[in-house]
């Protein structure tokens, strides 16, 4: 047996069901030998970058490790921004790159490239591997570091002559499964007690609150405290919730931001966030000010890093709050206690708090298209003057129904995602919202979805300028650059010449069901392209005063 061909039997017997990358001569063991390893499908991308997204986005939402693979050289550069997105999310993500013979490394050899420094900033584990008979256990090794702690992507290089080495019958060990980090109990304990002694609090939620939504509901009825979300984390509280406040961070709510600043002011409980830059509106000093504060995460590194932190709690978000919760029960603190009371729901008032209804800008458009969308579509939402909209503006009507990558921001991230999501969850609606220049960076992985017969709705946003940048520009500096205009392209008619079904909305009158329906209800992907320049001010918050700060 080939090195490479025992590489892919350790993968199929751990359940891995897709590799995402582009062949290519430094990998061509590992394609070849997939043919014999049919439990295995190739997701053969246009760009090495997308293939990391999908593995990213495959891996966050099927619960398991994924894998992605590139050439030696570029290939392996062009994976490395969808590892430092990964690495974010705590997603494990393999990634496998091939590398030039080991007799030929430093004769400058074609596509040669010593990847393993290039990636070690942004994984967990890289290595090369150099003979044969260590090939297997790097992979084995790697992949356990992959699931197991804190949850993140890894990478190996392979040269190949490696790959084609004969490594006879190797014992191929199943990965155990990833051991929960279990908090301390007196860390519970002690946050139980502080909690039930306040007289009010709030709390903040961000992305490592997935897997764990009831818990985290039943301890904020428990304490009958108001929630906010990060950014990040919009999607995993349906907004009908009465304690949900809203977005509080990037492009955030009002409600949520005068919440913190002047209300529940005693305590503040802090589930699954790193509290960084986008979560925190910009590091936002009132976060935390005058109040006891608890931090709940597995990240260990993320205590004590901007904001000081009273009570940290180590430990899986899952069992934090369950033993939370049962200590709170312990101390007579239950959801017998009266409900934190709004005489509104202040999404719903934010939400009609807005321009007149019938003007054609990205709100209304946005808002438009949900109404005629299943109602448990998950939206994948990339990098662009509409991801303000979204999380400002767009509802949240099912569980973990949005993708948004504002964390890392990858431009084109979220064509990927929604690739990756799909394979993940093939019974769940996917719609992608995207816009002109991430489609410019990524689109032809529309292909990529109409080659697997993925019926994902690709929404691209087309205002023919880098949208984020002239509204940035134009409120920072009150001038833009003539370069962040582009030449108007009609996306839709791309996508007619590639055989996906299309259509371009010109108007709000555009937006109708019937398309919408015959479009979510096909064999592939299907695009929508929304023809709209939209000179309103987007809703970033205080982004661009946080960076007006600079150069005074």
């Amino acid at each position: 047996m080939k090195a490479a061909r025992a590489v892919l039997e350790f993968l199929r017997g751990n359940g891995v069901k897709y590799i995402f990358g582009i062949p290519a001569g430094s990998v061509n063991a590992f394609f070849d030998a997939l043919y014999d390893v049919p439990e295995i499908e190739p997701i053969v991308t246009k760009h090495e970058g997308a293939a990391s997204y999908m593995a990213a986005a495959y891996a966050k939402y099927s619960g398991r490790m994924s894998v992605s693979i590139g050439c030696s050289g570029p290939g392996g550069t062009n994976l490395v921004t969808g590892a430092a997105n990964a690495m974010r999310e705590h997603l494990p993500v393999l990634f496998l790159t091939g590398a030039v013979p080991v007799h030929t490394m430093g004769l400058n050899a074609s596509q040669e490239l010593d990847a393993a420094p290039v990636f070690r900033s942004v994984t967990k584990y890289s290595v090369i591997v150099k003979e044969a008979k260590d090939l297997l256990p790097e992979i084995v090794k790697a992949s356990q570091i992959a699931i197991s702690g804190v949850p993140g992507p890894v990478h190996v290089a392979i040269p190949i002559d490696v790959q084609h080495a004969e490594v006879g019958s190797p014992d191929l060990p199943v990965l155990p499964d990833r051991k929960p980090m279990i908090p301390d109990l007196e860390a519970i304990q002690a946050t139980a007690k502080a909690l039930s002694q306040r007289k009010d609090g709030c709390i903040l939620v961000g992305q490592g609150v997935r897997g764990a939504v009831d818990s985290l509901i039943e301890l904020a009825e428990t304490l009958n405290w108001p929630i906010v979300t990060t950014p990040q984390a919009k999607g995993c509280i349906p907004e009908t919730h009465p304690l949900l406040v809203g977005v509080f961070g990037f492009a955030g709510h009002e409600a949520a931001s005068a919440l913190i600043a002047e209300g529940a002011g005693q305590a503040l409980l802090i589930v699954g966030s790193s509290l960084g830059e986008t979560a925190t509106n910009n590091y936002n000093p009132n976060l935390t000010k005058g109040r006891f504060t608890v931090q709940l995460d597995f990240d260990q590194s993320v205590f004590n890093r901007k904001y000081k932190i009273d009570i940290p709690v180590l430990g899986d978000i899952r069992l934090s709050l369950s033993m939370l919760l049962e200590e709170l029960r312990l101390l007579g603190v239950s959801r017998d206690r009266t409900r934190y009371d709004f005489k509104e729901n202040p999404l719903e008032a934010n939400s009609l708090s807005v321009r007149d209804h019938e003007e054609y800008n990205t709100q209304n458009v946005l808002l438009n298209i949900q109404k005629r969308l299943p109602s448990n579509t998950r939206y994948t939402v990339d990098i662009g003057e509409f991801m303000s909209y979204v999380i400002h503006h767009m509802k949240v009507l099912d569980y973990d129904s949005y993708d948004i990558n504002v964390h890392f921001g990858a431009m084109g991230s979220g064509i990927g995602s929604a690739i990756g999501a799909k394979l993940a969850e093939p019974d769940r609606p996917v719609a992608c919202i995207t816009g002109d220049g991430c489609f410019f960076m990524h689109g032809m992985e529309i292909l990529t979805a109409k080659e697997k017969g993925l019926p994902i709705l690709f929404i691209v946003m087309n205002n023919a300028r880098l949208g984020m940048v002239y509204h940035g520009h134009s409120l920072q500096f009150k001038r833009t650059h003539p370069s962040f205009e582009q030449e108007a392209v009609h996306i839709a008619e791309m996508a007619a010449a590639l055989h996906i079904p299309s259509f371009r909305i010109n108007g709000l009158e555009d937006i109708d069901q019937d398309t919408i329906c015959r479009f979510m209800d096909s064999n592939g992907p299907a695009l929508l392209e929304v023809a709209l320049r939209d000179n309103n001010t987007p809703p970033m918050g205080d982004r661009v005063k946080f960076l007006s700060s600079f150069g005074k």
